[in-house]
């Protein structure tokens, strides 16, 4: 038996002209959940998911849009820039979240 997805708990509309309140939502979502777990995208909805199953949703935004970096990134979220946009099979792409960089990177030797 296949697991039913979460409603999630609030949802937000995307507006590629002001991606930067769609951001400012995930920030206040971040803050409403436990620590994140992945996030799944969708061709048309994004979804942050905490470790406890609880979720958050942006509409109108999918893995071939250009600018889906920018909610990835704004997770932390593990992908491959250059093939974010490329069609699967599945219904969704699943990316693990708490991606950081290591330490001293920006220094230049």
């Amino acid at each position: 038996m296949r697991k039913r997805e979460p409603e999630p708990l609030a949802s937000m509309p995307f507006d590629a002209e002001r991606p930067e309140e769609v951001q400012a939502f995930l920030k206040r979502a971040w803050n409403e959940l436990r620590t994140l777990r992945c996030v799944r995208v969708w061709p048309d909805r994004f979804r942050v998911y905490d470790v406890n199953g609880d979720c958050f949703e942006v509409t109108g935004v999918g893995y071939s849009d250009p600018q889906i970096h920018l909610l990835l990134d704004a997770v932390y979220a593990a992908y491959d820039r250059d093939a974010i946009g490329d069609p699967i099979d599945a219904p969704y792409k699943e990316f693990l979240t708490g991606r950081r960089y290591p330490w001293a990177q920006d220094r230049v030797m």
